[in-house]
């Protein structure tokens, strides 16, 4: 594993634990030259996705793009980035469950992050559904609101 300080190639594995509920193992690496330390996880590789766009075209699943979208989302609200990273895989579990092909639709990717985001925390629900379902004016996303559980 190349140190992300110094570039070296040589450390030693510090501690190495279960992550995501068994999906992941993480581990605690110090660089034998800086000795520096930084964390690396391990997943088991899956088989290539590839998320079918609304015009069609194909682009293969990008985990980082659904994380970025979904720490936006989350963004100054109290939800520890432990979270994150389970709703994430969670996301991916269902996706390769109901992947067709390899091929699963951006629309069921956007409504999973919408599914999962609702019982996370509203406030990011709402501000990924405004971008998500491109919210024309006010009135729509009060509708939106009006949707959610309590109002």
């Amino acid at each position: 594993m190349k140190c992300p300080f110094c570039a070296c190639m040589e450390d030693r594995v510090v501690d190495s634990r279960l992550a995501q509920d068994g999906n992941a193992v993480r581990r605690r690496r110090e660089c034998l030259s800086c000795k520096r330390r930084y964390t690396t996880y391990e997943y088991v590789e899956r088989i290539q996705l590839n998320i079918v766009k609304n015009d069609e075209r194909r682009e293969p699943y990008d985990r980082s793009k659904l994380i970025s979208g979904i720490r936006l989302a989350c963004k100054k609200r109290p939800i520890p980035v432990e979270k994150i990273e389970a709703l994430v895989v969670d996301i991916e579990n269902e996706l390769y469950e109901r992947a067709r092909g390899g091929e699963v639709s951006a629309k069921i990717l956007g409504e999973l992050v919408m599914e999962k985001l609702r019982t996370l925390d509203e406030v990011a629900y709402v501000r990924f559904a405004s971008v998500y379902r491109k919210f024309q004016d006010r009135h729509e996303f009060l509708e939106e609101l009006k949707r959610l559980p309590g109002t």
